[in-house]
């Protein structure tokens, strides 16, 4: 799709517009994740030559040998993205090569649970010195409204060895700027339904231009792209999609642990109420949230509303409920054991899936990672299974150092409690063979049997 700008442009970017348009623009992609690099393969499936940049070593070489190590990109994707020019490094002096630089870093909370900027400010510090004249700088991390003006810019604009500034609005009439727009990611792992350039990409533009040429580069690969005003706009975007579905998550959690008071079904409830053709949407109760947009994007949020006086209690009692759903889980556990006479200190405990939601290989906030440790700190005995993860070490919150168990020895443990659950698990056999299992996820549905505690 060709993009026009009906304003009159400044040389530089209307050289940067042309390279857009025809895909002959170099595309810098900093953050070879779980978002980065899905966007990297979009960009080389387009036609475009795609830098990838990553400190972590292994991503690198991992890459640079053709080898993926995301679960659901295999190997050949990687492969032909190489012969298309597609590379990674970790030399960030070739910045200045790219036309475009696309920061796909992570945002995630520090222990006290307030924004951590620290891979956001550091990516800057480390591009600034080898920006170029008309070059367009797209963040990507989810973020509170006021990162990109606030944070990005100014570091950009500091370390410049050349005197470079971002374009501030149309008075700007310097040729010796470069461009800077927010575009919120919208990865969702494990869905296969909708393909990444069927979801509709929001753009926002530090100034017009910057939002029009951001516009014009993921025309290229996205079906439609929705242009925003501002770059506080499309970051505010992101953090009303996720917390959107941390509210209503947290509703039905709080619903669920009233059904089981009161003996009733809440996932008969929830599929009862989906029938309705208008006004309801199904979301669905679980041992807590992961991932890392919907457990952290609330909390930027909420901290961010503070310096304007605000104080966001909506949100803060959905994070307070969701948060509060392992140690339901570690109560489910420990009363059903009672229950059939044993004590949750010295049980035998296999926990089943520890990534965040069922068929991917990601940890980042599992719940199962702190399942695991609560039930450690009552002195159980816990092991895991997990088809995506053969060991467990040490994260940014936590520290396992377990590897996988087989599912062969299911009889010997006291309890076995589903928090993630995979498609790959025969549900039927291991309620079979298990002395007790603790559900949490409504994965045994249709299966009856007295070992069965469905939380």
């Amino acid at each position: 799709m060709t993009t026009t700008i009906a304003v009159p442009l400044p040389s530089v970017a209307e050289h940067q517009l042309l390279k857009l348009n025809n895909r002959t623009a170099k595309v810098g992609v900093i953050g070879l994740g779980y978002v980065g690099l899905p966007l990297s393969l979009l960009f080389s499936e387009a036609g475009f030559v795609v830098q990838g940049f990553d400190i972590d070593a292994k991503k690198v070489s991992s890459l640079s040998e053709g080898r993926s190590y995301i679960q659901r990109i295999p190997h050949t994707d990687i492969q032909v993205a190489a012969e298309r020019g597609f590379s990674a490094t970790k030399d960030f002096s070739i910045i200045s090569d790219q036309d475009v630089i696309i920061l796909c870093v992570p945002t995630p909370l520090t222990e006290h649970r307030e924004p951590d900027l620290s891979f956001i400010e550091k990516t800057a510090q480390a591009i600034a010195p080898h920006l170029r004249v008309g070059q367009l700088v797209v963040l990507e991390s989810t973020t509170y409204p006021g990162t990109t003006e606030e944070i990005l810019i100014p570091i950009l604009n500091r370390g410049s060895r050349i005197g470079l500034h971002a374009r501030e609005s149309d008075k700007d009439v310097s040729d010796n700027v470069f461009y800077v727009a927010f575009s919120p990611e919208r990865e969702d792992p494990g869905n296969n339904t909708v393909a990444r350039r069927d979801i509709p990409k929001v753009v926002g533009g530090h100034e017009p231009i910057a939002g029009q040429l951001a516009g014009a580069l993921y025309e290229n690969i996205f079906g439609r792209v929705v242009k925003v005003s501002t770059t506080q706009a499309a970051e505010m975007t992101k953090l009303l999609e996720n917390i959107y579905r941390c509210v209503n998550i947290a509703l039905v959690n709080e619903l669920k642990l009233l059904s089981l008071r009161m003996g009733i079904d809440i996932w008969e409830v929830i599929d009862a109420a989906a029938t309705k053709p208008f006004g309801f949407q199904p979301f669905y109760p679980g041992p807590g949230l992961g991932g890392h947009c919907i457990p952290i994007d609330p909390f930027y949020l909420s901290w961010k509303a503070r310096e304007w006086d605000f104080h966001t209690k909506f949100i803060e009692l959905a994070g307070e409920i969701n948060e509060g759903m392992p140690r339901h889980v570690l109560q489910s556990v420990s009363e059903a054991l009672n229950r059939r006479c044993k004590a949750l200190s010295g049980s035998k405990i296999l926990v089943l899936g520890i990534a965040y939601k069922k068929d991917i290989d990601d940890l980042r906030e599992s719940p199962s990672l702190q399942i695991i440790e609560l039930l450690q700190q009552e002195q159980a005995k816990v092991d895991y299974n997990d088809p995506y993860f053969p060991t467990v070490g040490r994260g940014r919150h936590y520290n396992l150092g377990m590897k996988n168990t087989s599912l062969d020895t299911i009889g010997d443990y006291d309890c076995v409690v589903i928090v993630t659950d995979h498609s790959d698990y025969d549900y039927e056999a291991i309620v079979e063979g298990a002395n007790l299992v603790v559900d949490t996820r409504n994965a045994t549905k249709g299966i009856n049997s007295p070992k069965i505690v469905r939380c």
